[in-house]
């Protein structure tokens, strides 16, 4: 049998793939099994001063390059992932462990989000007022800013770099993207991509390492704005530090999702999207519906129903067509994970379902897995239902009426997604108008919008005010610009002077 290369992570700075210069390496570990499978780089500042020097070099020709142009390596950038949308998805499944199943459709979302970053022209056209007085017209127009930065999570490798990458190159700025060393695998794949399409050297730089890098960017004058989709503590930190300095930030925290399940749920509809939604991704998710609140009318019934559905998950290596669920991310994920069960079974939650210890084949027990867990009996106050868990563990509340489902939601701190399902459109459209969150679903359990609308919540899950992708995502990496043009005959003697005072007025206001 032939031996399996080890998986060298490297950084790409100015064109080239470089090897850190710290020496310094963390093991890059495949969750299925626990196995060692190559090394990640753990550089700091000083791979980040030469990866921002040479992104701000190069866009002084990216940002001038004619439209059309920038966009064919986003045209190109779009077929390559068609072309190779199976080795990048293993890629997905081999360091993070998603499914391959699922792996598969966070590539072909990207595929669809760069798409939708085709339009990109279409979507920074200016504004022109003519006759604002006389022989004055005015303009506004959207121009790049500069060199941005981004910080992926280890959850979504592929999608997090279609959120950024695409549209801070496609209207005119340069980029450097810091992946998770948790899961850099995609990215070293997808960069090799993009540099056999020519792209010119600087304009997409990556680096791994740990904060320093981040860090470094707060107060380098190259730097325009930096992105983050991670925890709402590191979002925090990021905009204090980019504060200092003015800098734009684009920063995606924490979720605590809700699903409501009303009196009408179609309950076959509800237990199956339940389950996709609470173990897609082994829980490992910003829209996961870890909190799902069912009224006394369904509650009993939703119960049984999830937890014999829930009982024949399979679980087991992530590249496996088989499973339905693969591991979480790391052992300290696994630990953590496993001491917020135990910790709903100390504050009083029944346990359903014990996750722990799940049924797998003995070839991957040193893999990091955690089953399906479920606890009822959770009222808001407990720390299972408060906190983020990051993992497969649902918890069912309570509510009495629709009013006392959303009175659940909206007293959360985070405000990222929330569903319901119900055929009633009185609960719909209440919902719609009354729920506290950036993201709402009806009778489907996530509610991830479509790339040609914005992605993001409100209140502790959204630092700021921008959100990724469709045109909010074109309006953060652009800026306007304003324009006061007087038209000027070249026969007058003095073309300068003003003829009458509106003129004068509108010029000096």
């Amino acid at each position: 049998m032939k031996a399996v290369q080890p998986i060298k992570i490297k950084n790409y700075i100015n064109g080239a793939w470089v090897s850190d210069s710290s020496g310094n390496v963390e093991p890059l570990i495949n969750p299925s099994n626990g196995a060692v499978i190559g090394e990640v780089p753990m550089g700091g500042e000083r791979e980040s001063q030469a990866a921002v020097a040479a992104a701000a070099e190069a866009y002084q020709s990216w940002s001038k390059l004619a439209l059309p142009k920038r966009m064919d390596f986003i045209f190109k950038m779009h077929q390559a992932m068609v072309d190779n949308r199976e080795s990048l998805a293993e890629s997905i499944a081999i360091d993070q462990a998603k499914h391959i199943t699922e792996a598969r459709g966070e590539v072909q979302r990207v595929i669809e989000i760069l798409q939708m970053a085709c339009t990109i022209p279409a979507l920074i056209q200016g504004e022109t007022i003519g006759n604002l007085a006389t022989n004055i017209n005015g303009r506004v127009v959207k121009a790049p800013l500069g060199v941005f930065c981004g910080v992926a999570p280890f959850n979504f490798p592929a999608l997090v770099f279609g959120w950024f990458i695409p549209f801070a190159i496609g209207t005119g700025n340069t980029f450097v993207y810091k992946p998770s060393t948790d899961s850099p695998l995609f990215m070293q794949k997808m960069m090799q991509l993009i540099h056999d399409t020519g792209l010119p050297a600087g304009v997409i730089n990556i680096v791994h390492g740990n904060r320093k890098i981040v860090e470094s960017w707060y107060d380098d004058e190259n730097v325009a704005g930096v992105c983050l989709v991670g925890s709402t503590p590191t979002a925090k930190a990021i905009a204090a530090g980019c504060g200092r300095n003015g800098k734009r930030t684009m920063l995606l925290g924490g979720a605590k999702n809700f699903l409501v399940a009303m009196e009408d749920a179609p309950m076959d509809l509800l237990v199956d999207n339940i389950l996709i939604s609470g173990y897609g991704s082994a829980g490992q998710r910003c829209l996961a519906s870890s909190n799902i609140i069912a009224v006394p009318e369904i509650h009993d019934e939703l119960v049984e129903r999830l937890a014999k559905a829930s009982k024949d998950i399979v679980v087991g290596d992530a590249m496996d067509p088989d499973v339905f669920m693969g591991p979480v991310i790391s052992a300290k994920a696994k630990e953590k994970i496993e001491n917020y069960i135990q910790q709903g079974i100390d504050e009083g939650a029944t346990l359903v379902l014990d996750g722990r210890n799940p049924s797998i084949p003995s070839s991957i027990k040193d893999g990091f897995y955690v089953g399906p867990t479920i606890f009822s009996d959770v009222t808001p106050s407990m720390t299972i239902a408060k906190e983020e868990i990051f993992g497969p563990v649902i918890s069912i509340l309570k509510a009495g009426c629709i009013n006392g489902a959303l009175k659940m939601v909206n007293s959360h701190e985070m405000g990222n997604g929330a569903c319901i399902f119900t055929q009633n459109n009185f609960y719909t459209e209440k919902f719609i108008n009354d729920a506290s969150v950036g993201m709402i679903g009806v009778n489907v359990g996530v509610c991830a919008p479509h790339p040609y609308l914005p992605f993001g919540g409100i209140k502790d899950s959204l630092i700021g005010n921008d959100k990724v992708q469709g045109k909010d995502g074109i309006d953060f990496f652009t800026q306007n610009k304003t324009a006061t043009i007087r038209v000027v005959d070249p026969e007058l003697s003095n073309p300068a002077a003003p003829k009458d005072k509106s003129v004068r007025s509108c010029v000096a206001g």
